[in-house]
């Protein structure tokens, strides 16, 4: 993992929207993207639930939400209890991994601080169990600066795909996680220490309010807000270095369908048409297929 090589293996499991009500987030995240998501079922640690919406490659867009009844001090202690309670949005996302332990020690040699791999899982509204062992890796909640990694104990489509196939044909899956962070330069120092990468593509987008750092042939792209007061600097004042914003893949069939399309950047040659709403805290886009 902390080669230059390993780039192309930094692939999406799955990235996280958290906030207090399910039901409110699909119902926003439907209205501002048009794509559909499914019920996937309460997690073991009482305290969340979640849906998903997923892609033809596998990744998938988590939407988390408080169990009815769930313990105050439960969701507080949370690692991700801030976003939970306050609405918060993007909030993490996962790298898929074949050995959770060998990426741990790849890591450590690395010099990042690495947790240890955990157990944990969930079970679907029709009964299957699932279980997958995950490990946080850097400082802040998880999948916050970095990404956390998963391994599935069970099989892994049947957490993916609750029916049997992606929820999403129009898109091809999760295409760019957009940190917010406070400082750049440091960010890209630690990406650069951790995955053994060469520095990234720069470039400032005024639509978006941020200044862009792109590790070129990664899913990663990290960002600061231009100035004081902007939206962006403000969310990374609230809730720390952590996603900000997730981009999805366009395929061949994507132009030929109706998606709520908004204000539009280009990223690096690459058009992005943005979904916000105020309702998910973040920005939602779509990458342009050129």
């Amino acid at each position: 993992m902390a080669s230059a090589s390993y780039a192309a293996d930094l692939r999406i499991d799955h990235v996280t929207l958290a906030g207090q009500s399910l039901d409110s987030m699909r119902e926003a995240f439907t209205a501002a993207t048009g794509i559909r998501t499914e019920y996937g079922g309460s997690h073991a640690n009482h305290v969340t639930e979640m849906a998903l919406a997923s892609f033809q490659d596998g990744s998938y867009i988590e939407l988390m939400g408080i169990q009815g009844g769930a313990d105050p001090a439960a969701v507080a202690a949370h690692t991700w209890g801030q976003f939970l309670r306050n609405d918060g949005g993007p909030c993490a996302f996962a790298l898929r991994v074949s050995d959770v332990t060998a990426e741990v020690e790849l890591l450590k040699k690395a010099g990042l601080h690495v947790g240890k791999a955990e157990r944990s899982g969930r079970t679907r509204p029709d009964g299957v169990a699932l279980a997958w062992e995950t490990a946080d890796v850097g400082p802040g909640p998880r999948g916050s600066l970095f990404p956390f990694l998963i391994r599935d104990l069970t099989p892994r489509e049947k957490r993916v795909y609750p029916s049997g196939a992606p929820t999403e044909k129009r898109l091809g899956g999760i295409g760019l996680v957009v940190i917010g962070v406070s400082n750049i330069d440091e960010a890209i120092a630690q990406y650069c220490k951790a995955f053994g990468l060469p520095a990234p593509k720069r470039q400032r987008d005024e639509t978006f309010g941020a200044d862009l750092a792109w590790f070129e042939g990664t899913p990663v792209v990290l960002a600061v807000g231009t100035r004081p007061g902007t939206w962006l600097t403000k969310r990374t004042a609230q809730f720390g270095d952590a996603p900000c914003a997730f981009v999805l893949k366009a395929t061949s069939r994507t132009n030929d369908q109706k998606f709520p399309r908004q204000r539009s950047s280009t990223w690096f040659g690459r058009s992005i048409f943005w979904a916000s709403d105020v309702k998910l805290a973040g920005r939602l886009g779509m990458w342009v297929l050129q």
